[in-house]
């Protein structure tokens, strides 16, 4: 049986964080995205119109200030045992998230078959970002369709894991969904529902679900 496991990256992989607070963090500018991550949440910004504030503020971003923030972040414990694992099963995991990527692709180095973010300009930036290449909710499922379209499997054959609202249309587009450290109205929607920073904790609760190929 082959499964694409599809990762919501900010405060799913990563606890309690999430990569605009982690790469703001290293220019000194906590109190600045924390205003704009509010007004995300509040839903008084559009993803586009969010990614256009950001690169405004990252005006002196560097690839060393990107590297520096991704190796401090909180990431959960686990993430590539459970992909090293999934991989060994013959199956496919992916990252589906709306923050940057140039961030999200650095995932690539621990083991995802695919990483997918916003479209940013090159770090430093010297272009405005592109609202076509800002990802949605909705574009997520457009993402992960492509995705099954790549590794030959169904939406039927996908597990999410997220932790935001935003991530609803998600779960409703895939059979099995997992809550990861996630908000009531999206854990009343998933399939399973896990607290704590293990993803590999997180990923035994589908293993302990999936059927067993019976040999013919």
């Amino acid at each position: 049986m082959t499964r694409l496991h599809l990762f919501d990256l900010d405060g799913t992989l990563m606890y309690g964080s999430a990569a605009p607070v982690e790469i703001s963090r290293q220019l000194g500018l906590s109190t600045e995205i924390a205003e704009l991550e509010r007004a995300f949440g509040a839903q008084e910004m559009k993803p586009h119109e969010f990614a256009v504030a950001v690169h405004a503020l990252w005006a002196g971003l560097t690839p060393a200030h990107v590297r520096t923030a991704f190796d401090a972040a909180p990431w959960l414990t686990g993430i590539r045992e459970v992909w090293r694992e999934i991989r060994e099963r013959g199956e496919y995991c992916a990252v589906v998230s709306l923050s940057p990527s140039f961030f999200v692709e650095l995932l690539l180095e621990w083991g995802a078959h695919a990483a997918h973010g916003s479209v940013f300009p090159e770090v430093p930036f010297t272009r405005p970002v592109e609202a076509a290449g800002i990802l949605t909710p909705e574009g997520k499922v457009t993402v992960a369709d492509r995705l099954c379209a790549q590794f030959g499997v169904s939406r039927a054959d996908c597990v999410a894991y997220a932790d935001s609202a935003t991530d609803a249309v998600l779960f409703e587009a895939v059979s099995v969904s997992v809550a990861v450290n996630a908000r009531p109205f999206l854990a009343q929607r998933a399939t399973h529902v896990y607290q704590g920073r293990d993803l590999r904790e997180a990923y035994q609760l589908v293993g302990a679900a999936r059927p067993e190929v019976r040999a013919s």
